[in-house]
């Protein structure tokens, strides 16, 4: 009998879950969901439409794609095309399929060194890595399969989810939460919304802190990342997908939308906020409540909602409040 974290579904069976209906010739095994540009033969994807991730389509390597009828021609011809209505409400539906259990009731440690320094009170679980020096104080939860590499600490009630992968000399203040579900829903023509579960995971590289009270969401398929050097402050929101460059600042209420990316060395400050889908450019600075909205150029200064260069900003905000006393 197979362990219930391996997945070999075909085609057929993932079907009895959505509403398409169609003669499969070549009933393919899927073992796991992944984008259109980094899935393999043996990987579903989706397409939605949305015209950014075109030539990823044109050239993806999956087993089986979701797609819209209007965009079957892109689809390679060693890919299938899986046609429905609503892609992203069919990916929601199958990805409940692809969850892995959340306890087990086996006890394996992979490794724990017996050079760090763990309560009693902290749960660990199965398949876990911990290893020399770290520090792990009361009531923290680790999940299965935790990588977390020497000299880190982690502090009280902290909860690290599943898959989740941590550096050296990392810090973890109080409260915050590693590797929780991102805010992802398909919503019906009814109103109803679908949760599209994450299958991801975070990795955060050495030398980052992180403050009490955030939350990190895990990719829905591959990783969130926090690379080494970068500092998060208090109460921070960080959604899946989310890429951190090497060397950022994060002032306390940044909020960061799915499938954002910092380049190195951006600095945002304190209750400002990006969209989903963009990056901003390695010296960037984002002044406090900065409403970041489209792609950043590196090397500058930003301010305002939508954000624009800070001096333009400043320029605005001056002619605005000439022309308001104008009007008293």
């Amino acid at each position: 009998m197979k362990d219930k974290n391996y997945f070999d579904f075909t085609i057929s069976d993932i079907l009895k879950h959505t509403d398409i209906k169609m003669d499969i010739k070549d009933n393919i095994t899927i073992n796991h969901l992944n984008t259109l540009k980094n899935a393999s033969k043996n990987e579903l994807s989706f397409f939605d439409g949305n015209q950014k991730y075109i030539k990823d389509l044109e050239n993806t390597k999956a087993g089986a794609v979701l797609i819209s009828q209007k965009y079957q021609d892109f689809v390679p011809k060693t890919t299938l095309a899986l046609p429905t209505n609503s892609p992203s409400i069919d990916l929601a539906k199958i990805t409940k399929l692809f969850v892995k259990d959340i306890l087990s009731n086996k006890c394996d440690k992979k490794y724990i060194s017996e050079l760090s320094h763990i309560n009693d009170s902290a749960y660990i679980g199965n398949n876990a890595t911990i290893e020399d020096n770290v520090i792990i104080m009361p009531n923290v939860y680790i999940g299965n399969n935790v990588i977390i590499k020497k000299d880190t600490i982690i502090y009280p009630n902290v909860s690290i989810y599943s898959d989740t992968i941590i550096g050296e000399n990392v810090i973890i203040h109080s409260n915050s939460v590693i590797g929780s579900d991102g805010f992802g829903f398909a919503s019906t023509k009814d109103g109803k919304h679908i949760k599209i579960y994450h299958l991801g995971f975070v990795e955060i590289e050495n030398d980052v802190e992180i403050g009490s009270n955030c939350s990190i969401d895990k990719g829905v398929f591959g990783a969130t990342l926090i690379k080494s050097g970068s500092k998060i402050d208090n109460l921070i929101q960080i959604g899946h997908n989310c890429i951190i460059g090497n060397n950022c600042l994060l002032a306390s209420q940044v909020g960061l939308s799915g499938s954002c990316e910092l380049g190195n060395n951006v600095t945002m400050g304190g209750q400002s906020g990006s969209v989903g889908h963009i990056k901003i450019g390695d010296f960037s600075t984002i002044v406090s409540r900065g409403g970041v909205t489209k792609p950043l150029a590196p090397n500058n200064f930003y301010g305002g909602f939508p954000a624009v260069e800070y001096r333009l900003w400043k320029k605005m905000q001056a002619k605005l409040s000439i022309l308001l006393k104008g009007k008293k």
